[in-house]
Order: C-alpha cells, then structure tokens, then sequence
C-alpha cells in the first residue's frame, strides 16, 4: 500500500516552530492538559480555536505527525507507519506518538493509527473555515460612536496592567507602588507562591517570586495563567469553558472588537479576570464588547508578548542594562522604575540620573534579599541576564570576587542555625545517661548530644515524654 509521503526529522534537525518554550521539550499548557481526563479534553476538541491553539503550542514533530494523519479517511497501519521512521528517529518518533497520546489526539494502538475524530473533525474546520460556532470570536459591527481602540492604546493598557503586577511584587511591604492590583490578582500571587503573608496582611516577595522575575514575559504570564486554571474548580468555574476561552483569545485579532454575546457565563465571569491581568480591555465593566491585548492574542505565539521590553523578565544579551565592578559598585542604565525596584532589593542605590542608577552592592543589600527568600545565585542570575553589553567582553562575565563575596553572605546566614529546646544533663552515671539518650533517640527529638559530657539536647515536642520517663526511671529507683 503507498503511503502519504512523510519524512520523521531526526534528533538534532533544525525546524522553526512556534512552540513558544524556546526549545524542543512541551510548552508549559501542554504538559497540564496530559493530566486531564479524555472527557475533558474531547470536550474541549469540540471547539475549531481550541484544536488550531493547541497544535501550535506541539513540538515540530508532534506538528508533522498531526498534519499527515489530518486528511486521511482511513487509519494507517502501524507497521506501516514505523517504515518510513529512520533508525536515528525511532524514540523521537515514539516520544510524539506518547505524547499526542496523552493529549488523547492520536489514540494510542499497537494496530493503527488515526487521530481522535473530534480532533480531526474540529482541525480541519480551523484550517479551511465553514461553520458557524463562534469558535474564533463575533466580531462587532463598525460603530462610529465607540470605534474599537486603536493598538497603541491597547500596547499601553496592557504594558500598564502587567507590570502593576511586578512592580508590586518588587515593592512589596513598602508601599512605594503607584497602584494596588485587585484582590483577585494579590490572591493568585499567594496560591502561586510567588509572594507571601507576613506580619498580618502585608505581602511580601518569596524566592519562588524573585526566580519568576527572571523569566521572559510569555513564561511568567502562563505561570499565572496555569495557577488560574487549576483555582478554577474551587471557584466552580467550568475547566473547558476557561481553556476554550483563553485558547480563543490566542486566535483573535490585534486591535478589533469582540461581542461577549455568545460568551458562556463562566466566560463572562472571566472577563474581569482578564481586564485585571491585561488580556482583554473593555471600555465598561458593563460592555457588550472587549478587545484583546496583544498579552492575549500571543497566549500561543512565539511574537513578543508585550510592545516594548521594558519588563524584568526580558534576557536579551542586547538589552542588558548593568555594569558591575570589583569594588561592588553597579551602574544600571535604565529609567525603568520597574527594573530599580528589582535591584533594589539586593543593591544600596545611592544615585539616580535621569538615564542612570548608581548603586553598591553590599553585605546589609544582600542580607536583607537573603532574609526575603532570595538566594544568592538567584542574585547573581539576574546580574549575569541583565549585563550590559560592554561586560559581555569579560571572561569571567561577572568579577569573581563579587560572585564569592555574595556567596559568602549566604554561607554567613546559613552557618548557624537555632532551634528551642531542652538540655539534659548531670546524669548520675553513663549508664542513666545512655538509657534516657536511647529513649529520646527512638522519640527522634535528638538535637544534639555530647557523650563526653554526658549531656544531650532535644526538641520542644520531645519534652514531656522525656521528663516522664525520668521521673518514672527515678520512682523506680528509688522504690
């Protein structure tokens, strides 16, 4: 039997992809939708948007296995199939067909292969059109009273929204931000463990928080995005109905009008979600019609997610705006207060001109980021991502006595550690002490012994069993 013409890229081929994670493992959403059941994800298949989403978010492989099997109204037999497979793409090849299996798009059967018929059937929709679901969005008619926004606005709104949300992050427990996220956004920053409650309601920054920092704008938006999508059974919001609606608003258009006519009523609900985390702008709470920000019709692109690179996420060698020196004094080239704020909180600024921040680096900086979760290779990460070009010249990039120096202030917080307790000592002889030693040790509230001295330290929790079996031990005795 001939087969469609197919060709398996082996390992190491190069193939543009719009996988926007960078590399050859699975984007981020990916990897969540395999954890869902099959009814959940034939559900969401149902939806043209959903299908033409998720097939771009699939690895280069996955993509060609998907569009070889699309038009083929019979299976084609496995062992068919396998043939055309190079030696070298043999476990290429098989790590696609596990995974497409595990998105339930490619069932998997040791006999044949053929894609799920509610895949296939939405796919080819959302290639060639026809229907009438709505799927991709209903687009506004042309209203000359409230015409739709231009794409500079959006760009703005949408820049504006999203580094709200950093800008607090970074400043938080100071006060020093110029506008307060909504409860909604200050709830899914705790959930996902980027900041934490302390010293009552006051949030503060954790480690998991600054690490977020660092990453690229499109990774740090689908880290909420996700954290989202697994609040949504809590909040008794339909799973397929957020996905359908956030896979939709990856396909629409930059700079037009949406009707919310046809939304769902879980979708109409996310609608203030969105305007929240600048995916979506409406002109009223109240609006019939919303426009999607570039941060939404990016969701499952490789373009930039935002209109300039001004967020601190941005690795780019080319736009590195720091200059670090032996003697710890940082020269930043920037007038983003968002990137200030950032260093601000490992670095002693002292100095601030219209196009530069001066700043040192010193042991009470480092401390105080330490104290806030902080580590320090996570400090000298963001040094490294965000050097200016001119320090790109040096081998070492960053002076190593820096890179120690701050290590070392690591080592100085963690070198000593306390713990309450109780110490447990003037034993009559080695043998009470042993027995008592051994009793705690089966406790496990051992903190600390010394044989020597006959003495040993354990936990608060271990107390009270302790002390009874000496009161018991000595009753004994002395009966």
């Amino acid at each position: 039997m001939a087969g469609p013409s197919i060709r398996i890229k082996q390992a190491g081929e190069s193939s543009k992809s719009t996988n926007t994670s960078g590399d050859d493992s699975s984007h981020r959403l990916v990897t969540f939708l395999q954890s869902q059941s099959q009814n959940t994800l034939t559900r969401l298949y149902q939806k043209p948007s959903s299908c033409l989403s998720i097939f771009r978010l699939l690895r280069p492989l996955e993509r060609q296995l998907v569009m070889n099997l699309l038009w083929l109204e019979m299976p084609v037999p496995a062992a068919t199939m396998a043939a055309w497979v190079t030696r070298e793409g043999k476990r290429p090849y098989h790590d696609a067909l596990s995974n497409l299996a595990r998105l339930h798009i490619l069932p998997q059967s040791p006999v044949k292969h053929a894609l799920n018929p509610t895949f296939k059937s939405s796919m080819r929709q959302a290639i060639t059109g026809g229907g009438s679901s709505g799927s991709f969005g209903v687009l506004t008619e042309n209203d000359d009273k409230h015409p739709p926004p231009d794409i500079e606005s959006l760009d703005a709104y949408a820049l504006e929204r999203w580094e709200t949300i950093l800008y607090y992050m970074v400043s938080s427990g100071t006060g020093q931000f110029p506008t307060k996220p909504s409860q909604g956004v200050l709830y899914l920053l705790q959930r996902s463990g980027l900041m934490a409650s302390v010293h009552g309601n006051t949030l503060q920054i954790t480690s998991a928080g600054f690490q977020f920092l660092l990453h690229p704008p499109h990774e740090q938006l689908w880290e909420l995005l996700l954290q989202y999508l697994q609040m949504a059974e809590e909040r008794q919001m339909d799973l397929v109905e957020v996905l359908s609606f956030l896979l939709m608003l990856s396909a629409t258009e930059l700079g037009k009008d949406y009707s919310t006519e046809n939304l769902s009523a879980t979708q109409k609900a996310m609608l203030e979600d969105l305007r929240d985390y600048g995916l979506i702008k409406q002109r009223t709470a109240t609006s019939r019609r919303f426009s999607p920000t570039r941060l939404a019709t990016t969701l499952t692109s490789s373009s930039p997610p935002l209109p300039t690179s001004t967020g601190t996420g941005n690795g780019s060698q080319a736009q590195g705006f720091i200059v670090l020196e032996t003697n710890y004094r940082l020269y930043a080239y920037t007038d983003n207060p968002l990137q200030i704020a950032v260093l601000n909180l490992f670095v002693t600024l002292k100095s601030r001109f219209p196009n530069l921040v001066v700043g040192q680096i010193t042991r009470d900086s480092v401390k105080k980021a330490l104290a806030n979760g902080i580590t320090a290779e996570q400090v000298i990460s963001y040094l490294i991502t965000h050097a200016h070009p001119q320090m790109r010249k040096n081998k070492p990039l960053l002076p190593v006595t820096v890179q120690d120096q701050i290590r070392l202030w690591e080592l100085e917080k963690n070198r000593v550690k306390s713990q309450e307790g109780y110490l447990y000592t003037a034993f009559a002889s080695q043998a009470d002490y042993e027995y008592v030693l051994n009793y705690a040790k089966q406790l496990d509230v051992v903190l600390w012994e010394n044989s020597s001295r006959r003495c040993f330290f354990g936990s608060v929790e271990g107390h009270a069993n302790i002390r009874g079996f000496i009161e018991r031990r000595s009753a004994a005795g002395n009966a």
